[in-house]
């Protein structure tokens, strides 16, 4: 069944619909505050949803259904050390953003060791966000470029610039608001998904548990001891948690959104809460998987993540699958227009204003509105950028699912800066070249290590490695009294 009439009319509209609102969230937008931060006045359950869709979104959608079918339930685990991680975050680093103005993650380093900390953990971010958000938008030109027939190049292109109009006019507010949306969308696509697989195998759920089951892939915990299994429980409670710990306690993606709440109580409900959410989510696309698995009979495909595509192109109704794949489209472009604006929001606040002497905030209109300028500036900037990684990941996306190399890429980065909060926050000692030698040392290892070893070390233990060596190397640069 091919897509077209409806379903194209479906996912035209919804596209246009979704840009156009985006865009006119952004009218009362007059400064830094209000462009990056939202006023710090959104509400907490927006928030939350915004996390899990910018965390989560395609990949869940394409790549997650895509894990089970090649293998078992085993990634629930990283959940479990999700919620672990977010629960330390919310009551160790959240009351320290929350005790002064910070307009970035990293504006609380440099309260602790200085302005060179800062810079250089907003750098490691940057490029740790480039390159795990390439992948994203990789993953959600599959769809398009299946649907289409076009080229992954333009059908990378026509998201990005799709996504660039509302982020560029949008700020935050159309950010968050547009994420709240699309979770909803793409949450009812696999529920959907869930119904049809009902009527599409013999014997229905009862049957594909049964056929999954004597493959072994209802497996959920896997206790095996092995650094080399990259699903088991404790690669996923402490791997998974200090993954959850770094992502959502260091990495501007996420911290921007909860610097977003009216204060650090409704900020830990939408840290907390997103805990929870992700669970859920993983679950229910892990199930997917798993009749997909039936459905096609465990045969071969070119991408793991083309398969969850390829069954709403060819079972889904009509106007449902056009609906789906926008939500698809949907979910690419909240996490593309999240991770624009947080990487404009650091370039400006960490690097351009500390240059021009600019600082942002409601003290000084004018001040404000320059810095609000100068983030649609890089707004434009890093979309061209991230355009670019997405390209250039076509010829090197062979192999593993788009999740995981996503994952890989920013655990290979999370540990150091995670272990630079830890040394700002546990400790008094250390001084500023030790926090950045520390995370030298920490990211410069866990790279090592992938180069090298990834076949004998999996992804989900990077972050921990990288905080350990980050601390070890750090706590040997004391400060003069």
């Amino acid at each position: 069944m091919s897509f077209g009439g409806p379903d194209l009319a479906v996912l035209v509209l919804y596209m246009v619909g979704i840009t156009a609102w985006g865009a006119w969230l952004g009218r009362g937008n007059r400064g830094g505050t209000d462009y990056f931060l939202g006023s710090r006045n959104l509400p907490w359950w927006a928030v939350m949803l915004s996390v899990v869709a910018t965390e989560t979104s395609t990949l869940t959608f394409l790549s997650i259904p895509g894990v089970a079918y090649l293998g078992t339930l085993a990634f629930l685990q990283l959940a479990i050390g999700y919620l672990a991680g977010r629960t330390v975050v919310a009551w160790v680093l959240l009351p320290a953003y929350y005790r002064g103005e910070l307009s970035t993650a990293y504006a609380l380093l440099e309260t602790r060791f200085g302005g060179g900390a800062r810079r250089y953990a907003s750098g490691v971010f940057m490029l740790t966000r480039l390159l795990a958000d390439s992948v994203r938008l990789f993953a959600t030109a599959i769809p398009l470029a299946i649907i289409t027939g076009w080229s992954y190049p333009a059908s990378i292109l026509v998201i990005a610039a799709a996504t660039l109009v509302y982020t560029y006019f949008g700020g935050i507010k159309a950010v968050v608001w547009v994420d709240a949306l699309q979770m909803v969308l793409y949450v009812a696509g696999g529920l959907i998904a869930l119904a049809l697989l009902q009527g599409a195998v013999d014997g229905g759920w009862p049957a594909i548990l049964a056929s999954a089951d004597s493959a072994g892939k209802l497996q959920v915990f896997d206790f095996s001891a092995s650094p080399a299994v990259a699903y088991t429980f404790w690669a996923g409670l402490i791997g998974g948690g200090f993954l959850s710990m770094a992502s959502h306690g260091t990495d501007q993606l996420i911290v921007q959104r909860l610097l977003t709440c009216r204060n650090v109580v409704q900020s830990r409900r939408a840290l907390i809460g997103s805990g929870f959410a992700v669970i859920l989510q993983f679950a229910l696309f892990l199930l997917v998987g798993l009749g997909l698995w039936v459905f096609f009979e465990g045969r071969d495909f070119a991408r793991s993540d083309e398969i969850f595509a390829r069954f709403i192109i060819a079972e889904m109704p009509v106007g449902v699958r056009g609906l789906l794949i926008a939500g698809v489209f949907a979910a690419a472009m909240s996490s593309l227009s999240s991770s624009i604006n947080s990487l404009a929001s650091a370039s400006a606040y960490d690097f351009w204003g500390p240059l021009v002497g600019r600082r942002g905030g409601d003290r000084d209109p004018a001040d404000d509105r320059a810095m609000m300028n100068a983030g649609k500036v890089f707004t434009l900037i890093w979309a061209g950028l991230l355009i670019a990684g997405a390209i250039v990941f076509i010829s090197l996306s062979e192999g593993s699912p788009a999740v995981e190399v996503a994952l890989a890429a920013a655990s290979m980065a999370y540990g150091g800066l995670l272990g630079a909060f830890a040394l700002g926050v546990l400790t008094r000692r250390v001084s500023q070249a030790g926090a950045i030698v520390g995370m030298t040392a920490g990211v410069g290892t866990v790279v090592a290590i992938w180069w090298t070893a990834r076949d004998v070390v999996a992804w989900p233990w990077f972050v921990f490695i990288g905080l350990v060596v980050t601390m070890a190397v750090g706590a040997l640069f004391r400060r003069r009294e």
